[in-house]
């Protein structure tokens, strides 16, 4: 429709003025190109372009950057598909504060738990409920409910340990309070 077109031009950021900013190393310009390229329609939408300025805008620590970096080489989007990468970048942006990543890291860690041997299950329970934790925090969407269920396979002991985790990133816990 036409006004679909006029509104949408009014919102579209100038590109030239974006390119040239992220050209010159701003992380949030970077990032920016990213998104618009990583969520562009037709002939807008190139994976390879998109994950090339994330990755510069991560490389300066911009948490979302590393985030949606982590994303597109879990789905292998612009490059071939690397869960170590994927992991890698979005352990990063979770220990950078980003709830999304630390809600997504602990679903990984979760999944872990219900598939490694005894000893592994342990401490990936623990990370889990530490990163759900983290997020529900910041009032991520779910992250609540998540480490509610995660409380449920886990001991008194594992709950204490992590929230002890939680604490020495500087949160307090939510949930899972064993005195409660």
């Amino acid at each position: 429709m036409w006004y679909r077109k006029l509104f949408s031009r009014a919102r579209q950021p100038d590109l030239n003025g974006t390119r040239a900013q992220a050209d010159g190393g701003d992380a949030d310009a970077q990032f920016a190109l990213g998104l618009k390229y990583g969520n562009g329609e037709g002939d807008l939408q190139d994976f390879p372009q998109a994950a090339q300025w994330y990755r510069k805008a991560a490389d300066q620590n911009h948490a979302l950057a590393q985030f949606n970096l982590g994303i597109m080489y879990a789905k292998g989007q612009g490059m071939p598909r690397d869960d170590a990468e994927a992991v890698m970048w979005i352990r990063k942006a979770a220990e950078g504060g980003d709830a999304g990543a630390q809600f997504n890291l602990g679903a990984r860690y979760h999944r872990a738990s219900l598939r490694d041997v005894q000893v592994d299950a342990v401490e990936s329970r623990i990370e889990a409920y530490k990163w759900f934790q983290l997020a529900a925090a910041q009032g991520y969407k779910d992250s609540v409910a998540s480490c509610e269920r995660m409380t449920l396979s886990m001991s008194r002991e594992e709950v204490v340990e992590g929230n002890h985790r939680v604490a020495r990133c500087g949160a307090v816990p939510a949930t899972g309070n064993p005195s409660q």
